[in-house]
């Protein structure tokens, strides 16, 4: 490649144990395809702004798709991206289904997000 001197791939050969151990202490492949489908879960604004509101509290559809000035059948295509990466969980109420964050994670990916943004 232009631009990469000796140097460079002197230094790579000098830093072979960096090397090892980074590829020790490398996830497989599959964790690390899951990991880049979460953060593209992630990468929609909508979603996003659905994981605020049930940072909040949790909510039904109807609230959700009201509070956003959306369709209930757009919030509820997005709940189930959101359901199949494991970021919401459903309770039902009788015929009512109310969704909230999965677990803290998911807040600390929120907050942690934020802060960075924030920064």
């Amino acid at each position: 490649m232009p631009g990469l001197s000796a140097q460079c791939c002197d230094l790579l050969h000098i830093r072979q144990n960096v090397a090892a151990n980074v590829e020790r202490t490398m996830p497989s492949e599959d964790a690390l395809f899951e990991l880049s489908e979460l953060f593209k879960t992630f990468g929609d604004s909508t979603r996003i702004r659905i994981l605020f509101c049930l940072f909040i509290d949790e909510m039904c559809v109807c609230d959700i798709a009201n509070l956003l000035g959306m369709s209930q059948s757009a919030i509820s295509h997005q709940l189930a991206v959101l359901k199949r990466q494991k970021l919401i969980k459903a309770r039902r109420d009788g015929k009512a289904v109310f969704y909230s964050l999965a677990d803290d994670h998911v807040r600390t990916i929120i907050n942690q997000g934020m802060d960075h943004v924030n920064e």
